[in-house]
């Protein structure tokens, strides 16, 4: 099961952001990671919800998973295409050569925190 290693450094750099920006809790974060990863949505929140619970600053966040499915371009034709994980041939000239455009990321696109209020930005 990686899905918990990508969560534990998932969380570790949520954390870390959080912390940084002075936040009291972590309330919520948004993941975008691809289908060629091979990572599975359910597991990557089970994985969050075990990590999550005993810790008085993550406990009851949640986690948003965007998944990206594989876009390639053809390196012999130019066509660009989406497809499956195991089946990458150009659907236009059905050439091999092909450059993974997305799919294979794995990158926090957002946070969602608590901060003290004297740090909230208007003042509240």
């Amino acid at each position: 099961m990686h899905e918990l290693g990508i969560m534990s450094g998932v969380l570790d750099a949520a954390k870390g952001a959080a912390h940084d920006a002075g936040a009291t809790r972590l309330l919520e974060v948004t993941l975008r990671i691809g289908d060629m990863t091979e990572a599975i949505e359910d597991a990557l929140v089970f994985a969050f919800e075990a990590l999550t619970e005993g810790d008085p600053f993550t406990e009851g966040a949640h986690l948003n998973v965007v998944m990206v499915h594989p876009r390639s371009r053809c390196l012999e034709c130019g066509a660009e295409y989406e497809h499956d994980r195991f089946n990458m041939f150009c659907p236009e000239c059905d050439s091999f050569a092909t450059e993974l455009l997305e799919g294979k990321e794995l990158q926090i696109d957002s946070i969602e925190v608590d901060l003290p209020d004297d740090a909230a930005p208007d003042g509240r």
